[in-house]
């Protein structure tokens, strides 16, 4: 489990501190008195950062920040913009004041096993992965396996994953709304890309899709996908740090594959022995 997790952070419009502020408060669905109130301001406060007439101190804009809920990525941006330094590290998921933290993860990984587990970055990079995903890439274009790999091309490329995705236009939808949301969270350039990219994916001549998912699995959609002969059903979860001092560690997520049904779990206990 090596290299850097990182997501750059497109510029556009309206890259001023106060600007930036106005435009996450908004997106919050906050006024300036609700944001002066929790962050202990004042409403007059806000509104002379969000017009450029007041320079914030520091300690404020990571206190609005806070209470805003900003990604530790875009609060280093909100700085910046500001003035100030950067005040959250990015640290190198290599470097060794990480050991214990991949060590853990690598842990976690493995005793999820058989069930599939795999590790992320913000640009949906693989950084690590345990075996059972490992059972799920069998017929994988070896084009889509070099450094490196991502979640998202490997999940819908038609030479990925996709062919063998039951319920594949359901997924496909669910993946690319769960971008959407990141890309308005996040200023990525690099997901913006490739949200755009893995969107234009044809989709493959085998999509079969006999039935509603949901109406099998009604409290969640699963993800149906074909292993030797059999469909397999899994429903997915991601876990992230809570909160993260470090961009990287921010941007790490684990997501996790539980079987949706006993044959799907009596298949893989059968296949990968713990």
């Amino acid at each position: 489990m090596t290299g850097t997790a990182t997501t750059d952070t497109g510029t556009g419009a309206g890259t001023g501190a106060g600007a930036l502020l106005r435009s996450w408060r908004e997106r919050r669905g906050m006024s300036q008195l609700q944001l002066a109130l929790a962050a202990d301001s004042s409403a007059r406060h806000i509104s002379f950062i969000e017009t450029g007439r007041s320079r914030p101190g520091q300690e404020l804009l990571l206190r609005l920040a806070e209470h805003l809920d900003v990604p530790v990525r875009e609060r280093n941006s909100l700085l910046l913009a500001a003035g100030y330094a950067p005040h959250y590290t990015e640290t190198p998921l290599d470097d060794p004041s990480l050991d214990l933290l991949r060590e853990g993860m690598e842990r976690l990984l493995a005793a999820h096993e058989p069930y599939p587990a795999l590790i992320v970055d913000g640009g949906y990079r693989v950084l690590a992965a345990n075996r059972g995903i490992a059972l799920l890439l069998d017929g994988v274009d070896p084009e889509l396996l070099t450094e490196p790999l991502n979640a998202m091309r490997l999940t819908l490329h038609p030479r990925g994953i996709a062919p063998r995705i039951r319920n594949l236009r359901q997924w496909r939808a669910h993946l690319l709304e769960q971008m959407e949301r990141q890309i308005a969270l996040v200023r990525s350039e690099t997901v913006r890309a490739l949200f755009e990219e893995v969107r234009a994916y044809p989709l493959p001549d085998t999509v079969d899709e006999p039935q509603d998912a949901t109406e099998v699995f009604p409290f969640a959609l699963p993800l149906r996908i074909e292993h030797g002969g059999r469909v397999l059903s899994f429903l997915s979860t991601i876990a992230t740090f809570n909160t993260p001092t470090d961009v990287t560690v921010s941007e790490l997520a684990m997501e996790t594959f539980l079987p949706a049904d006993p044959e799907t779990a009596t298949y893989l206990h059968s296949v990968m022995p713990t």
